[in-house]
């Protein structure tokens, strides 16, 4: 029997295979970042196609549907900058000065808010939490006549108040909840070690929190800028003097149905007012993405 198993000998049919090929991985890195730039260059058309316009004279815009530049016209942009009543350079203010109301208003109530619901203790704190986030399921549309009724009889209508004040009050429950997530990761030991050394919630709040939230604030500061700089609809109905107009209240300004549209001087603002945008994505990019990433320290 032993001498039976020493003379079976194993059959290898592997040699009879053909080999298996696969793609190097230097082929599939530079086919993954081929098809990304692809993509990209897709996404990218349209505002690559209204930079281009910008260039062209309104009456070849729309003839001429390519990126290919037939003849350059760079008074576009002079034309624009001089077409309303104002320099569009008085718009831009408008933007910053509103803009820059909102960043501080949310920054300071809704980190205040957050630090409320996520280190203190009181009556109906679970209760008035999911109010506070049902608030974000809400749509504009429904308490834009309430509100506008509010302001009318403050006399704030063609301010910015009603565009800067609500913003000190917490009403941005999405910030809220994001700072929430994020004061919800920090150690309670540092609340702690700073209560022993006597501080109280101020202090805590000013001195602890306050500062391990940088790529939170930071989240909070871009995303109120890309939003308050593009909204059009309240700006719209609060702000009826051109004089007060911000930027798209003033592009709008531009598309008249009664005479010409000056198609090739609103695509020159147009990329004048996104400017700001791109340079406020590009410089806080690193704290925006570790502001969603992040819920702690690790």
């Amino acid at each position: 029997m032993t001498d039976l198993k020493e003379r079976v000998v194993p059959i290898d049919t592997t040699g009879d295979a053909p080999p298996r090929w696969t793609v190097p991985q230097p082929v599939r890195d530079a086919g993954k970042h081929l098809g990304l730039v692809v993509l990209a260059i897709v996404m990218l058309y349209p505002v690559i196609w209204m930079v281009v316009s910008s260039l062209r004279p309104s009456s070849e815009i729309f003839r001429s549907p390519g990126l290919v530049l037939d003849s350059f016209e760079a008074r576009n942009y002079s034309d624009g900058w001089d077409a309303l009543s104002s320099p569009f350079g008085h718009f831009l203010t408008n933007s910053a000065i509103v803009v820059l109301g909102c960043i501080i208003g949310n920054l300071v109530s809704c980190s205040m808010a957050a630090y409320a619901f996520a280190r203190l203790e009181f009556t109906a704190k679970k209760l008035w939490f999911g109010l506070m986030l049902g608030t974000i399921m809400l749509p504009i549309h429904v308490i834009i006549v309430p509100q506008y009724i509010m302001f009318s009889n403050l006399g704030w209508v063609n301010t910015f108040l009603p565009l800067i004040v609500p913003k000190l009050l917490a009403t941005d429950a999405f910030f809220v909840f994001l700072m929430v997530q994020f004061i919800r990761g920090l150690p309670k030991e540092l609340d702690e070690a700073a209560r022993i050394d006597g501080a109280g919630h101020p202090r805590i709040f000013l001195r602890v929190i306050l500062p391990l939230m940088l790529p939170a604030l930071a989240t909070t500061t871009i995303f109120t800028f890309i939003w308050t700089w593009n909204d059009f609809f309240s700006q719209l109905i609060y702000l009826t003097d051109p004089e007060m107009y911000t930027v798209p209240v003033a592009l709008r300004s531009f598309v008249d149905a009664t005479v010409a549209t000056s198609w090739g001087s609103m695509f020159a603002m147009s990329v004048v007012s996104l400017l700001p945008i791109f340079l406020a994505f590009l410089i806080g990019q690193r704290y925006l993405v570790k502001g969603i990433a992040t819920t702690g320290i690790k």
